[in-house]
């Protein structure tokens, strides 16, 4: 439902990251690729006022990891934020669309519990390719638009939260 021009009223969170914790977690299968989210990532948060010594990164084997580290992250307590990073790419066996599947319900689930955002940034490629130039440097990186997403959701829940 489109709300442009209607009197419905729509927010969206600011961008300003000071202050804030942020967990990133980052699988290591597929590094070319993941180490250029996990700078994207990186990059967004200092851009938005996260200081160095408030991110703190893990790395965990493969995306099938990401969504137990990442409840382990919510249940510190010490974050308001986690984002995660992975890339699986498509082979010849079936092996990838389990792995996208209980990655993408993993995280889902660690999401919709958590009371701090937890965002995917998990790229499913065919090739890759595709995956490399996801992985580039600047705002089309996809680990830059996982961090902006985790600091945007910070916003909104606060705001949320305020309106109680």
């Amino acid at each position: 439902m489109s709300i442009g021009g209607s009197p419905i009223e729509s927010r969206r969170g600011v961008l300003d990251a000071s202050g804030l914790r942020v967990a990133v977690i980052t699988a290591r299968f597929n590094k070319e690729v993941t180490d250029g989210l996990l700078q994207g990532a990186l990059q967004a948060l200092a851009e938005h006022g996260v200081r160095d010594e408030d991110v703190v990164s893990f790395r965990v084997p493969g995306a099938w990891e990401l969504s137990q580290a990442a409840t382990q992250a919510v249940e510190a307590g010490r974050f308001d934020a986690v984002v995660t990073l992975g890339c699986v790419i498509r082979g010849e066996t079936p092996h990838f669309d389990y792995v996208c599947q209980e990655a993408s319900r993993g995280l889902g689930v660690v999401a919709r519990s958590a009371e701090i955002p937890v965002v995917f940034g998990v790229l499913t490629t065919d090739t890759l390719e595709q995956a490399k130039a996801r992985a580039g440097s600047g705002v089309e990186n996809k680990g830059y638009e996982s961090a902006i997403a985790a600091i945007e959701m910070v916003s909104v829940i606060r705001e949320i939260r305020a309106q109680e």
